[in-house]
């Protein structure tokens, strides 16, 4: 009775420190740190926000707290940016000290600050400038990438003619052909359509994906420490994930067997070239951790976002079927039937530019962005952000920013377009984000974008189920990426 009586008496004296610790650190840096609302022991904030539209609940916080502000997602400190003022000034006039990666929970649960895109320090920058290199060694930037793009677009038009005109959920046919393109990079080769370990991968990407989106991805986020034990969605999408490294491992094992250091075949050869000219640095970051995992994240992102992006080009325009008219008319005047589409036809084609651009922004399809990290003590504004403090530069709002685009919630390629009908740019347009940590894939995911936009819609009418006046174009979630609603469409050969 005695020792169950102590036990209770140290369990309550351990609460109440911690309470009195997370007070005492508030209020030490009280008067430093941007606004925000108190946060509770260990929940934060998590009262006030809404994890079903965790977007939604930061930008009203910033109407009462200004567009740079702390908020607590569980224990976690956050310090929020929105507005393409506050986040250019932290991603590019302050670019080095805000060049560091925060957490990404789901994704951190496997890369443990592996690999280029979850890394810090002198790790990232080696394998950021390591992986630049290699891809342009492999044709990323240059014709051979894009003609690799052309035969790809072509498999996908064969696809969809032997549809017949059916209506199809378009998710895994986009995915498919998208994937195939970093496939051949990273692993040498592309997978043939009916593979079912290759639609086995897709569908364990698409739902770790979207699961980041989902209410219990946010919550997740928040309470990883705890949630990483317990039963739930989250345990899916660890096996998801764990089963994507298996096979990138099992991919690393035949190109072990066969390398040739003199004839490197994809980005695996290139990598164990450079583990074994640096074997004998102790300090080396070529090793087969960071292969495993700089692999995977350029698997990963090189299928979900473009995919994603061209299922809600696809969403829109049937929408919009005026703007696809359009497309259809600037395609058949600049390329014609004839002809496979090139990426230099873009500059002849500003209103397909403007389109793609404004399916971009409305989309949104990352709009916190991956977050950052502060690398040391920093001043920002009138606030002082201690180092390791995270940072999430909110893209979906610069990307609304009604400073630049005139109707933000509404989709209008206008927005990309001058006065003359020419394509115009825009600072605001960062979906790919900005500083030393955007994203790399970009040249890429552009080439990607447009060739496979235009080849389809040079060969095809997009069809709807439904009238557009009744097509539903809100998320189908919101979170670390925005997921359009699911539906299915006819492709009809023109």
């Amino acid at each position: 009775m005695l020792a169950s009586g102590l036990l209770l008496v140290a369990l309550l004296a351990c609460l109440t420190a911690m309470v009195l610790m997370s007070v005492w650190r508030q209020r030490k840096l009280q008067g430093k740190l941007p606004p925000g609302p108190t946060p509770l022991p260990f929940i934060g904030n998590y009262l006030q926000l809404n994890t079903e539209q965790i977007c939604n609940s930061l930008m009203k916080m910033r109407e009462r707290y200004g567009p740079v502000f702390t908020v607590h997602l569980g224990p976690r400190r956050i310090v929020v940016l929105c507005g393409y003022d506050a986040v250019k000034e932290a991603l590019l006039d302050q670019a080095e000290e805000f060049s560091g990666r925060g957490v990404q929970a789901t994704f951190t649960w496997l890369f443990k600050g592996y690999g280029v895109a979850f890394s810090n320090g002198e790790r990232a920058k080696q394998l950021r400038r390591f992986s630049i290199t290699t891809l342009r060694d492999f044709g990323v930037g240059k014709r051979g990438i894009e003609e690799r793009i052309q035969e790809e677009a072509g498999f996908l038009i064969q696809a969809f003619r032997g549809t017949r005109g059916a209506f199809i959920d378009p998710t895994f046919f986009l995915s498919r052909t998208v994937s195939n393109v970093i496939s051949s990079i990273v692993f040498g080769d592309r997978f043939d359509y009916e593979d079912k370990e290759f639609l086995s991968l897709l569908q364990m990407m698409l739902g770790s994906f979207q699961f980041t989106a989902t209410s219990t991805g946010q919550l997740y986020e928040m309470f990883n420490s705890v949630m990483k034990h317990l039963p739930g969605p989250q345990q899916q999408a660890f096996k998801e994930l764990q089963g994507l490294e298996d096979f990138v491992a099992k991919k690393v094992a035949q190109n072990q067997r066969t390398l040739d250091p003199n004839s490197p075949r994809d980005f695996i050869d290139s990598f164990l070239i450079r583990m074994q000219e640096e074997k004998k640095n102790p300090n080396t970051e070529f090793h087969l951790k960071n292969l495993l995992q700089t692999t995977l994240n350029l698997f990963i992102a090189g299928t979900e976002t473009i995919s994603t992006t061209l299922r809600w080009g696809f969403l829109l325009l049937m929408k919009h079927p005026d703007v696809e008219a359009k497309i259809h008319e600037e395609v058949d005047r600049v390329i014609g039937k004839n002809r496979q589409p090139k990426f230099e036809d873009r500059v002849k084609m500003p209103y397909t530019e403007a389109v793609i651009h404004e399916i971009q922004r409305y989309g949104d399809v990352i709009p916190m962005s991956l977050a950052r990290r502060v690398t040391k003590d920093t001043k920002f504004r009138d606030f002082f952000l201690p180092k390791g403090t995270e940072v999430f530069p909110m893209l979906g709002s610069v990307l609304r920013d009604p400073k630049f685009f005139s109707n933000p919630r509404d989709f209008n390629p206008q927005h990309f377009l001058d006065e003359q009908g020419q394509f115009k740019k825009s600072d605001a347009f960062v979906p790919f984000s900005i500083g030393k940590r955007y994203c790399f894939g970009e040249g890429l995911a552009r080439m990607e974008l447009f060739l496979f936009l235009t080849t389809i819609l040079q060969n095809f009418h997009l069809k709807s189920t439904q009238s557009p006046q009744d097509i539903d174009v809100s998320p189908k979630h919101v979170g670390f990426a925005t997921i359009p609603p699911n539906y299915t469409l006819s492709f009809l050969p023109r």
